[in-house]
């Protein structure tokens, strides 16, 4: 599957955003789905990630209560809402798939991950 993530800008601090990640070779039905950023100088880090059911979420504790995931299968397409948006989520932000399971932990809906989409790059100015 090829993924393709659009959606980032430049937002103010409390703004909001929403991201798409689209299946452009595939579907993303099957798989589970996870969204990762990347800061300038830091590691890549987990945000939030969702099962082809939609039936189980996860997200990482620096987005709970701000972000939301969401997909829509018909549509080939994974949301992230990101609602009162800080600085610090300023970040490259990719979208990630991996065949989904039985394994309904925390853990297995962090990784790893098979296939990586392109980034797009969120802004939040103070």
């Amino acid at each position: 599957v090829q993924l393709q993530a659009s959606g980032g800008g430049l937002v103010q601090a409390g703004g909001s955003l929403r991201l798409s990640c689209v299946a452009s070779k595939g579907t993303v039905s099957m798989y589970i789905i996870g969204w990762f950023r990347q800061a300038p100088g830091k590691e890549r880090e987990f945000v939030a990630a969702i099962k082809w059911s939609g039936t189980r979420t996860h997200y990482e504790d620096s987005v709970k209560g701000r972000f939301t995931i969401s997909r829509d299968n018909a549509e080939n397409t994974v949301y992230l809402q990101m609602n009162s948006l800080k600085p610090e989520d300023t970040a490259v932000y990719y979208c990630a798939a991996k065949p989904d399971s039985l394994d309904y932990t925390a853990d297995s809906m962090r990784g790893p991950y098979n296939y990586w989409g392109q980034g797009t790059q969120v802004t939040v100015s103070s």
